[in-house]
């Protein structure tokens, strides 16, 4: 299938738009990208018409075709482009464990949510929740065994976990309190630390000081 028509609608502070980017400069493939300026206060026509559903970010078009939510639209790019920079193994064992933890990760934003969004003994139990996702991890997936959660280059899983390498840290920095800790959770701290000096990565990011100044606005609206 041809590339053209290959159109990203994002916004520079959304983890979930960067999976996309991501994926997309992995595998070579040209495209159009569409910046949002607020989408919590101002949505633009193009994505109101593009995602009336949720009304959310990321929005992938390809041939005039919508594809929406960062992981379904990863998979789309698997799917159409498989030949380029492959982001799944050809086993289906593999293939069903990198997806399982793709969906554990998406399935606890709610608690590192709260973790910066909270403070007192709501935010104390949020530490205590995250930290036990965090030993899971640890122990039970693939990064105990490999450089990344696929094996020696990123793949799947490492995209959908990206959010980690950087947003969290700048929470963890608005918030002080570190929760990936090396003597804690050596593992995740090395892939941390090896996912951000991907080039791919570390060329496509977000300016940080931008982002500490957006997460202190931000906090200061939650916790005052």
């Amino acid at each position: 299938m041809e590339e053209d028509g290959v159109k990203v609608l994002g916004m520079w502070s959304s983890p979930f738009v960067y999976r996309v980017i991501w994926a997309l400069k992995l595998k070579g493939i040209e495209y159009e990208y569409i910046e949002e300026e607020d989408i919590y206060t101002q949505k633009s026509d193009l994505l109101l018409k593009y995602n009336p559903v949720h009304k959310k970010v990321p929005v992938f078009v390809h041939g005039g075709k919508t594809i929406l939510e960062s992981m379904i639209i990863l998979e789309y790019l698997e799917e159409t482009w498989p030949e380029k920079y492959p982001l799944l193994s050809k086993d289906p064992c593999q293939r069903s464990v990198s997806r399982f933890w793709s969906k554990f990760i998406d399935d606890q934003g709610a608690t590192f949510w709260k973790f910066f969004s909270t403070a007192g003994e709501e935010q104390e139990k949020a530490i205590k929740d995250i930290l036990q996702i965090l030993r899971t991890i640890e122990e039970h997936s693939n990064i105990s065994k490999h450089k990344f959660f696929e094996g020696d280059t990123i793949g799947f899983t490492d995209l959908a976990f990206g959010w980690m390498a950087f947003w969290l840290q700048v929470m963890e920095e608005v918030v002080e309190v570190k929760l990936i800790e090396i003597g804690s959770f050596p593992h995740l701290h090395a892939w941390r630390e090896n996912f951000r000096q991907v080039p791919v990565i570390k060329e496509n990011i977000y300016d940080h000081d931008l982002m500490l100044a957006h997460f202190i606005r931000m906090r200061k609206m939650y916790c005052n």
